[in-house]
């Protein structure tokens, strides 16, 4: 039996705060998986030479719902905290996701057949990076972004309302641009507050015949591979299939087919529709069957995650402790969101953590992290300096990031944090 919403409705949550019940079928009978601690936002960075001035922190626990298996967060931060004006994040800079949106749209094409006056909108649509894709193939194109990058994508081209998803920025859609074949939510369906009237809008928004698409960081990946950075409060739900197969089902929509991405370390791109055209693939089923082999539509995985949390935690810091007593100068390398978790929930700062270092073009370079004065400083750094060792802060394309550094003239030693704590040597043969 699937599950449905209570008839209180109080899943449509309008304040910000404590989360007493499941965001997506309202039950009160929540499990607590992991307490990560207070955390700061994760994409507000001081200026470095600034002096220290309040900061918000936030408690972050992961809750696991045994009726409709929806792992989330139990605290909701305002959204005008954690994505201001100035949200630093661009899509465009990471190689992984300019490569995911190309594909992404190769295979909307190949699968559904758009047509050129169709239109596409994206939420949460950033620089434009996923839009241009779908623009220089000559569809219509719309996003829908409320920070200041939507005027990068403006400057590219990307027509885009620089507006939160709400009613008003629904009625603007359908009034001056018609509905959406195509609603697109790449790594930001997880972070809307009241993800019912999310989902509700998505659906006033399309055409009959409209095609929901998101990308979501999957919860399968989050506990094989040990990723509890990316705990943070712009995540308010870890999905399963399951979870969001259930969610989407509470308002008509099917799932017809579903896909398993590596960007941020493990997502699944999942397809669904209000219409009954599109037959329902193999692909889902196959991989509803796995969650339950793996175990995850019970609360029988939450020890042991939580144990092996605790077990990489100290053995990173017995790691850090025998370098750091050797004088090893150790630089981090990316600052991307989930690295403010792991800094914070491990303590890190700047007499065991140096600096971080970010790509040329970065708007995080001269600001510190999160919590910390760790500055964060352009990556030439790395190659007049050459510290002993990097944290591989981007751990989850580990080999790939000692590739390239190593190419560029790198000739120290990398440590990967997780999912347990492993020095690389400056080596192609050794991993």
């Amino acid at each position: 039996m699937k599950p449905e919403r209570s008839s209180m409705n109080s899943y449509r949550l309008k304040d910000y705060g404590p989360i007493d019940c499941c965001q997506v079928c309202d039950d009160r009978d929540l499990r607590s998986v992991l307490f990560i601690g207070y955390l700061p936002p994760v994409n507000r960075m001081r200026p470095v030479g600034g002096l220290p001035d309040a900061e918000p922190w936030f408690p972050a626990e992961m809750l696991y719902c045994p009726n409709c298996h929806l792992v989330q967060l139990g605290y909701a931060v305002d959204p005008t905290i954690l994505f201001p004006p100035d949200y630093p994040y661009t899509s465009g800079t990471t190689r992984i996701l300019r490569g995911n949106f190309a594909e992404l749209y190769q295979e909307v094409r190949d699968r559904i057949g758009l047509s050129p006056d169709e239109l596409v909108v994206d939420i949460g649509s950033n620089d434009g990076t996923l839009l241009s894709n779908f623009a220089q193939g000559g569809h219509r194109v719309l996003g829908i972004e409320p920070s200041l990058t939507a005027k990068i994508a403006q400057g590219r081209g990307i027509p885009t309302l620089m507006t939160f998803l709400d009613g008003e920025a629904v009625a603007r859609v359908r009034a001056q641009y018609g509905k959406p074949k195509v609603v697109t939510a790449t790594n930001v369906f997880a972070h809307i507050h009241n993800v019912h009237q999310a989902v509700d809008l998505i659906e006033e928004m399309m055409a009959e015949d409209g095609i929901f698409i998101s990308e979501s960081h999957y919860l399968l990946d989050l506990i094989d591979t040990l990723q509890y950075d990316t705990i943070y409060h712009e995540h308010l739900r870890y999905y399963s299939l399951t979870s969001l197969e259930n969610l989407l089902d509470m308002h008509g929509f099917r799932v017809f087919h579903v896909k398993r991405i590596p960007t941020h370390g493990g997502s699944i791109r999942v397809y669904a529709s209000k219409s009954e055209r599109y037959g329902i693939d193999s692909s889902v089923g196959a991989l509803l069957n796995d969650e339950r082999k793996a175990g995850i539509t019970s609360d029988s995985w939450i020890d042991g995650f939580r144990n092996r949390v605790v077990r990489s935690k100290l053995e990173l810091y017995e790691l850090l402790a025998g370098l750091k007593r050797d004088g090893t100068r150790i630089y981090g390398i990316g600052a991307p969101s989930r690295a403010s978790t792991l800094i914070n929930y491990l303590g890190l700062d700047d007499g065991l953590l140096d600096c971080v270092l970010e790509i040329q073009g970065s708007q995080k370079i001269g600001k510190y992290m999160p919590g910390t004065k760790i500055p964060v400083l352009e990556e030439s750094k790395l190659y007049t300096d050459q510290p002993e060792m990097v944290l591989l802060l981007s751990w989850h394309i580990a080999l790939e990031l000692r590739r390239t550094l190593k190419s560029r003239g790198y000739k120290g030693s990398f440590l990967a944090p997780l999912p347990r704590p492993n020095v690389l040597p400056n080596r192609e043969s050794d991993g």
